[in-house]
């Protein structure tokens, strides 16, 4: 049986608003725990173009469940899973979000791991800015993502879009973010697939879920042992098994619990 790490990014392993983004201590330890023979990758709402201009060079995660699941890919980008919304109700959702102005919130959409934006935005990796779905990318749309300015006004919205838009999508609070991914896609969703996915070639995992906010309830809770953190909302503290300091805490406990 193997062990399997399934880390979000963002509050978890990379911190954007602080001035050492991804601390040395995270990248040496994720190093030390592949080396020891487990997996590591990534669950997170970001598009797979939303991460690698961040850990290139740095990490090499075995997997990426991205897009809340619904875009999933092997440490080579090989597909693993897919899922999508229909494009009409994407063009619907940016509109009901935004019905005067396509920038009044930003909203990032996921086509084929690669970020479209309506406005011109200050970022290092690939990304397209479109007017709308008619001159997107042709591809698959696994997520958009709605930037707010309170974590009070992104709950609001989530719950509008899940009323609204229910048949088709779940929208999920991410601090203050609001991931809308494919109707049955969720981080859990995710985690499982990836166990299904390695479950014949090691023979069954041992899955480790960390994470930090109300989006990563579902991967704490389909995971074999979960972790989470002090400044997490009480709710997540409370579905995780352990609360830890840091994701180097979490791995040292992953690595020293007995093999099956």
């Amino acid at each position: 049986m193997k062990k399997v790490f399934a880390s979000d990014f963002d509050g978890t392993l990379y911190f954007y608003k602080a001035e050492v983004k991804l601390p040395p201590e995270n990248v040496e330890k994720i190093r030390e725990y592949q080396e020891a023979g487990h997996l590591f990758g990534l669950c997170t709402g970001r598009q797979v173009g939303g991460l690698t201009p961040f850990i290139s060079g740095l990490v090499r995660p075995d997997f990426y469940i991205t897009s809340t699941g619904a875009n999933i890919v092997d440490g080579s980008f090989r597909p693993i899973f897919r899922r999508g919304i229909d494009r009409p109700v994407v063009d619907k959702i940016c509109k009901f979000v935004n019905p005067n102005d396509p920038n009044e919130r930003r909203i990032s959409i996921d086509i084929n791991g690669i970020i479209h934006v309506f406005a011109e935005m200050d970022y290092p990796g690939e990304y397209h800015v479109i007017t709308g779905m008619n001159d997107a990318m042709v591809g698959m749309v696994h997520q958009l993502g709605i930037h707010n300015e309170s974590e009070p006004e992104a709950e609001e919205l989530a719950a509008a879009i899940n009323r609204e838009f229910g048949d088709h999508v779940n929208a999920f609070r991410n601090v203050v973010e609001v991931d809308v991914a494919p109707k049955g896609c969720t981080k859990g969703q995710g985690v499982e697939r990836l166990r299904q996915y390695y479950a014949d070639k090691y023979d069954g995992i041992r899955l480790y879920g960390i994470g930090d906010s109300i989006n990563d309830l579902p991967l704490l809770l389909a995971s074999d042992v979960s972790y989470t953190f002090p400044y997490a909302p009480k709710e997540v503290q409370e579905a995780a098994t352990k609360v830890v300091e840091n994701i180097v805490e979490a791995l040292d406990d992953s690595m020293k619990e007995r093999s099956w």
